[in-house]
């Protein structure tokens, strides 16, 4: 697919975008999707793969937020719900409702965190995913059958939502193009460009695989790069201040076992005043996270020992087996993209969640800040910024009730393929032609999928496939490692790439799948 879109690009390179979008995780694809869906001639760049940085390593949840209520962020709540509300009827093969469980370890926690969920369910209004009710120790304890259960008094149930975070990801892309845009994954820009009275008026971009260089002009840049934001803002003015604080978040990842039950457990503060959830995906079981400070920006960050224990250990206070490093089957870290506070002492969990746009002096628009639920008001807020900085007729959003690539209702969560939605016959047909192979049995992969990801998906390695197409490496680090050269023969097939080839992408997938083991 890439290649088609990468000449479809080529044959148009000396006409004027509309509107160009550095960065192609959530808040850059939201607003492409936004900007070509108003009409605009859209065209989105990101320099490695789609949701290769912070966008692929969140904790899957789609929700308004508890903890933001608590801090009184009530507006940031209410948006949150609503925007919850809207993904799942949009995506629902990607986003579905949840149950999970506050347990009560005192009789004043369970009426105060149930006064609290009611409000929560109140904000969501007409899209609220169901009522909070209270519930009885009893029923803590069959919904959760491995919560520590001394001194447990009762439960709090409430709903939210999950989503797997690089597959809407990819799917957003697919969107985009679908309705005219192109999206292309390892395009880098190297420069912004500007007309004379000094406002961008382009970006020179290089394709990371063939070297070759472009000059693309564009009436609108909207900076969307998350933890990278300041990069592109010194491309504009090397003197610009730092406006992006990163905080890490570290996620562990069990076996079923450990919670088998439907519904995900929530610890409303733990030590570090944060919350932790652990949350079925993909039968596994995703523990985290933390909420770390950190100094240098990196595409591939690592965990850090201390975060990794303290998931450890505060999982161990709330399950009757407590957790230890040889169970864990993947560790990953993102860095969250936070707008720096004014102050030098704020901590980044009292650091606002919402989303902040800047315009610079040259109209470059950046918007740093938000989240993956919000990604669609984040790429209308943005679009509608663009549009007033320019001075362009004012134009209304398309996405609220857009459905996205894939779209299906009530997917078969027991087949292995449901997150293809309406993509899944078509992967059942490239499988009949000989791409039938289990790739792997523990984690009911098929050929078909690989050649999949690479014909419609835009992958281009092995980690694109095992990372971000599948969720391997994030599932089972391991396993993933096992089946990356049967990945990489496949996929060397199909994109015409040798034996060199294979090999070199076996050894950089090791490289990467150590930094996810614990073991």
């Amino acid at each position: 697919m890439r290649d088609k879109i990468y000449q479809q690009f080529k044959a148009q390179v000396d006409t004027e975008y509309d509107v160009v979008i550095i960065g192609g995780g959530a808040t850059g694809l939201g607003a492409a999707l936004e900007a070509v869906t108003r009409g605009y001639k859209t065209l989105l760049v990101e320099q490695n793969d789609f949701a290769k940085s912070t966008s692929s390593k969140s904790t899957k949840l789609v929700h308004g937020g508890v903890r933001y209520l608590a801090q009184g962020d009530v507006a940031l709540v209410r948006e949150a719900s609503i925007e919850r509300g809207l993904l799942i009827k949009n995506a629902p093969h990607l986003a579905h409702n949840m149950s999970f469980v506050i347990p009560a370890y005192s009789w004043f926690d369970g009426i105060f965190y149930t006064i609290g969920l009611k409000m929560y369910d109140w904000m969501a209004g007409r899209l609220s995913l169901g009522r909070s009710i209270h519930i009885s120790r009893k029923e803590t304890i069959k919904r959760l059958p491995t919560i520590n259960e001394q001194k447990l008094s009762a439960g709090v149930l409430y709903h939210d939502g999950q989503f797997d975070d690089s597959r809407l990801a990819v799917n957003l892309m697919q969107t985009i193009c679908e309705h005219g845009g192109i999206a292309l994954n390892y395009m880098k820009v190297v420069s912004l460009q500007k007309n004379v009275l000094g406002k961008v008026s382009g970006v020179k971009v290089q394709d990371v695989e063939s070297g070759e260089t472009f000059n693309i002009r564009a009436k609108g840049i909207i900076n969307a790069t998350g933890v990278f934001t300041d990069d592109v803002l010194q491309m504009d003015d090397p003197n610009e201040p730092r406006s992006i604080v990163a905080s890490q978040g570290v996620h562990l990842v069990l076996d079923r076992s450990f919670m088998p039950g439907k519904d995900a457990l929530m610890i409303p503060k733990t030590s570090d005043g944060r919350v932790l959830f652990a949350v079925p995906w993909h039968n596994k079981l995703v523990v985290g996270t933390t909420d770390t400070l950190v100094e240098g920006i990196s595409l591939d960050p690592v965990a850090l020992e201390k975060e990794i224990q303290f998931i450890l250990d505060t999982a161990g206070q709330y399950l009757v087996k407590a957790p230890q490093r040889s169970d864990v089957r993947s560790v990953w870290a993102g860095l969250r993209p936070l707008a720096a506070p004014t102050g030098n002492n704020a901590k980044t969990k009292e650091i606002s969640r919402n989303h902040k746009i800047m315009v610079t002096p040259s109209n470059l628009v950046s918007i740093l800040g938000g989240k993956w639920t919000t990604y669609r008001r984040m790429g209308e807020d943005v679009v509608n910024k663009l549009e007033e900085v320019h001075q362009w007729k004012r134009t209304q959003t398309a996405t609220k009730h857009l459905p996205i690539h894939g779209f299906k209702e009530n997917p078969d969560e027991n087949n292995p393929l449901y997150f293809y939605g309406a993509d899944m016959p078509s992967i059942q047909t490239i499988a009949n032609e000989g791409y039938n192979e289990t790739i792997s049995e523990s984690l009911h992969i098929i050929a078909a999928q690989v050649i999949w990801a690479v014909r419609n998906e835009m992958a281009r390695n092995v980690e694109d496939v095992l990372a971000r197409r599948t969720r391997a490496l994030f599932l089972d680090a391991h396993e993933a490692v096992k089946v990356a050269p049967k990945v990489a023969a496949l996929m060397a097939k199909e994109l015409g790439k040798d034996e060199q080839w294979q090999q070199a992408e076996i050894q950089s997938f090791n490289t990467l799948a150590k930094t996810y083991m614990l073991n």
